[in-house]
């Protein structure tokens, strides 16, 4: 299973949905489906947008979990 940690930096940062995908241009939809976790999905331009406007890496955004998924 992918953990999406977006809900969590967004919030060290103080940032609202709408704030992310203002500045980023990403689909307000799209940063939703990453901040609940339900996003089956994720563009690479999306990826690169959202690691240089908060500043972090793909490993810190998301995290492998194993163990916890559909298919053990």
């Amino acid at each position: 299973m992918i953990k999406c940690h977006l809900s969590r930096l967004m919030g060290e940062k103080k940032l609202k949905i709408a704030d992310v995908a203002r500045d980023t241009g990403i689909n307000r939809g799209t940063i939703t489906r990453l901040y609940h976790e339900t996003a089956q999905r994720i563009e690479l331009d999306a990826l690169d947008i959202l690691c240089k406007y908060l500043d972090c890496q793909v490993s810190d955004l998301f995290e492998y979990k194993k163990g916890s998924g559909k298919e053990e």
